[in-house]
């Protein structure tokens, strides 16, 4: 068993270009889609129509100027007909436009029910909720009295934040390394075990007295080893990349090695399970794509699993990415401990052994 364990790895450090291949993938996604997505919307173009030209009109000029000089949400770009504002959005030219209509001054002052309209782009959901946001909390500021009353008469939220502001790349973290891992048993372990089927190298394991337990075992050992490498790799370089300074704390790493070796194990033994009975090399290159999108996206490492449908959530429950995901978050993002991840870490263990007695009873000691 350790003789294959052995030949797996030298076969595995003279291609180290092998080894890049598994962790280029989520370090460019890590990179990539860390600074592409959660970040702050800046400089967006929203178009101000003024029928009004009345003082409250100005105060909302005023307030367009202060988001403009300070968090730079939005830059207004002045119109004199809607008609033209509504054309720009709708070419893409602006991301809104804001009307103000006649006499809103006059209906501010007599309180008659004053209106101001939003026009947003809704197919980038993104942006018109960025703007609906923004100008939701505008026309709250604008509607507080000038004087305010002694007592308060309205309730008030006050929140409290549980951790530091977590940038969307510290977040996407925890799933880049889950992604790691799995490409490299993709790659280092299903990909290689077709590849070696289809070059007749499995011919002379069968002709030796080993039995299929210990010639699957040896496989899934030496691809453990192979997906734990990477994970650590992408564990050190992406925590200094995002600024998790969290792995330098001696307790934390040695958790984190556990989480890695059980995600390591779950993983090549699903692997080793999918691919025990497929002879095909151009197999495991075809379905690479289905099992990455099947099971990374679900497992909340770019959005909440709350926020899925009923379905999805359900293939959420099930999968390992899910768990492994789940538990490098609580550990590099909150660092809370074992008492937080020994779920996720029963599971994995639990789905491994599994895998691995599905695979070696699925395993053929026959050519």
């Amino acid at each position: 068993m350790f003789a294959i364990v052995e030949r797996e790895l030298r076969k595995f450090f003279r291609s180290p270009w092998l080894m890049m291949a598994a962790m280029v993938l989520p370090l460019v996604q890590l990179i990539v889609l860390g600074n592409a997505f959660g970040g702050n919307i800046r400089g967006a173009r929203v178009g101000v129509v003024d029928y009004d030209h009345g003082t409250q009109s100005v105060k909302i000029k005023e307030a367009f100027d202060a988001v403009q000089a300070n968090v730079k949400t939005f830059q207004p770009v002045y119109y004199a007909d809607e008609r033209t504002a509504m054309r720009d959005v709708r070419d893409g030219k602006i991301e809104g436009a804001l009307v103000i209509p006649a006499e809103f001054s006059r209906r501010v002052y007599e309180q008659n029910r004053p209106q101001i309209a939003l026009v947003v782009d809704n197919t980038d959901n993104t942006m018109s909720s960025t703007l609906e946001s923004k100008f939701t909390e505008l026309t709250q500021a604008l509607n507080q009295p000038a004087v305010q009353p002694r007592m308060v008469q309205q309730i008030a939220l006050s929140i409290v934040e549980l951790y530091p502001y977590i940038e969307y790349m510290k977040y996407l973290l925890p799933g880049s390394i889950t992604l790691a891992m799995f490409v490299s048993v993709m790659i280092g372990g299903g990909i290689l075990y077709i590849d070696d089927k289809a070059r007749g190298v499995h011919e002379g394991y069968l002709v030796t007295p080993i039995t299929k337990m210990e010639l699957v075992m040896g496989l899934n050992i030496a691809g453990a080893l192979k997906a734990m490498m990477a994970g650590l790799v992408i564990t050190f370089i992406g925590a200094l990349i995002a600024g998790v300074g969290s792995i330098f704390d001696p307790v934390v790493l040695f958790e984190l090695l556990i989480m890695i070796a059980v995600t390591s194990t779950a993983f090549i033994a699903m692997m080793s399970f999918i691919m025990v009975r497929i002879d095909d090399p151009l197999v495991p290159r075809a379905i690479f794509g289905i099992l990455n999108t099947l099971m990374f996206f679900p497992s909340g490492a770019i959005s909440p699993i709350k926020a899925f449908p009923t379905w999805l959530q359900w293939i959420a429950r099930i999968d390992p990415f899910s768990y492994a995901v789940h538990g490098f978050k609580a550990l590099l993002l909150k660092e809370a401990g074992m008492g937080a991840i020994w779920y996720d870490v029963v599971y994995l263990s639990v789905f491994a052994f599994i895998m691995l007695t599905g695979a070696t009873a699925l395993f053929k000691r026959t050519l």
